[in-house]
């Protein structure tokens, strides 16, 4: 990016006005995340509105709690994994460091409990989830720690702050669309 001062007048405003609307952009989105992660207590007390019988009747769908006896207790048991599965995701797209696909593993592991639930023949929630983790853990923590001994090597070999390399590391796309795009 130039510096301010070399730029023309009519550029200079154009600069301004940019990153005006960056400030007012970046406002809005911290706001939206600020509130989400506010209510979260709210969130995970909703299961108290889902009724205590077998079967629920919404006027968006039934729910039927064959496996689990009452609704309120699945209801239960998925905010209990669906909000930490929501904040962890939260973490994960705006998270600066050069670490940060590690979260992968939990975000796995929250949304594979989460598809377990509703699977009516698993007798039990919970168990031989890390069996199902091993392909993602095969692949993300050898790639961190590759990162992390990048990141030395560069350390050693130059006189750089470890702000300065991890700032040489981060990728970060200028929307959500581009953080997707970004695995894919």
């Amino acid at each position: 990016m130039q510096d301010k001062q070399n730029l023309s007048k009519k550029d200079q405003d154009t600069y301004q006005v940019g990153s005006q609307n960056l400030d007012k952009r970046s406002l809005i989105i911290g706001s939206t995340i600020a509130t989400l992660i506010a209510i979260i207590p709210y969130l995970f007390y909703l299961h108290e509105s889902v009724p205590q019988t077998k079967v629920w009747n919404t006027f968006l769908f039934s729910y039927d709690g064959t496996s689990w006896g009452e609704a309120n207790f699945a209801m239960w048991v998925l905010t209990g994994k669906a909000i930490p599965l929501f904040l962890i995701f939260i973490w994960f797209f705006t998270n600066r460091h050069w670490w940060y696909h590690v979260l992968l593993v939990p975000i796995a592991m929250y949304v594979y409990q989460i598809f377990q639930m509703f699977n009516i023949d698993n007798e039990y929630i919970d168990q031989f989830d890390l069996i199902y983790l091993i392909p993602i853990m095969v692949l993300v923590i050898p790639t961190i720690y590759l990162l992390r001994a990048r990141i030395f090597n560069k350390i050693n070999d130059a006189c750089k702050t470890m702000q300065e390399i991890e700032d040489e590391f981060k990728i970060s796309p200028k929307n959500f669309w581009g953080k997707i795009k970004e695995y894919f």
